[in-house]
């Protein structure tokens, strides 16, 4: 099975769990995102990797269009649910890699991408693909969660994460996102960084498979019993696991 299929085959598993998780959904966390999205009545904002549409709907509310672009059609259809629900109707939907957008250049007012790099096998083509879409002065918007700087804690701590879901490829320190994206051609104007605190068991129920997450349950238990915080913060809460997501949060704008 390739990179693409493997991501396909996961989140058609995870679509349902994904678009109704609280950690995922947190109306704060939405929020911070859109707040950062400059759209106004005029502009079209190309939203990749929207998954299951959570900040299309807010995106919508502010900019004339939003294009949804994913991987996976179940994402899609969910997405397409929850703008209806909204009331959105000024959004559209297509599927495809996002390392072959299907968009001229210079196609977009806004980019936009939350929670996918990781998942990227060829994060750089990806990039490419955004700042060749976008128009010259166009604004991008990309979070994702990251690992330690620590090379050793973030191997380990990506090892945690593909364990308990194949299609994750890695988390990249700091250092590494703001690279990524300063050479694909975009200037980085904002930066935030904040952690999200998780419980191992609302995080490994998303992916809806008990096979998987019993032997991760031992690992990521032992792990932290033994004060091995793997860079993400494992430890042990009144009896379970936790941990934290650190996010960062980038704003960037296309030279023109």
């Amino acid at each position: 099975m390739d990179h693409l299929e493997r991501t396909r085959t996961e989140f058609t598993r995870q679509a349902a769990q994904f678009a109704t998780s609280a950690a995922i959904t947190a109306a704060q966390l939405t929020a911070r995102f859109v707040d950062a999205v400059e759209a106004g009545p005029r502009a079209t904002v190309l939203d990749v990797a929207c998954g299951p549409g959570i900040v299309m709907v807010g995106i919508a509310a502010k900019a004339k269009d939003v294009v949804g672009f994913d991987l996976t059609p179940e994402m899609l259809r969910q997405a397409q649910e929850r703008c209806a629900k909204a009331g959105r109707s000024n959004v559209t939907f297509q599927q495809g890699s996002a390392t072959a957008l299907p968009f001229p250049d210079g196609s977009f007012d806004g980019v936009v991408t939350r929670l996918s790099v990781h998942h990227f096998d060829a994060p750089k083509a990806v990039l490419a693909e955004l700042a060749r879409v976008a128009k010259p002065g166009a604004q991008l918007v990309l979070a994702d969660v990251v690992s330690s700087a620590d090379a050793r804690e973030s191997e380990l701590h990506n090892a945690i994460e593909i364990l308990r879901d194949p299609s994750h490829v890695r988390m990249l320190p700091v250092s590494e996102l703001r690279a990524l994206i300063t050479d694909a051609g975009f200037v980085i104007e904002t930066e935030s960084t904040w952690d999200q605190t998780r419980k191992f068991e609302e995080w490994a129920a998303i992916v809806d498979d008990p096979q998987r997450i019993g032997p991760l349950r031992v690992i990521v238990d032992r792990l932290a019993r033994a004060g091995e915080h793997a860079g993400f913060g494992l430890q042990m809460t009144d009896g379970a696991v936790a941990f934290f997501h650190r996010w960062h949060l980038v704003t960037g704008r296309k030279p023109g």
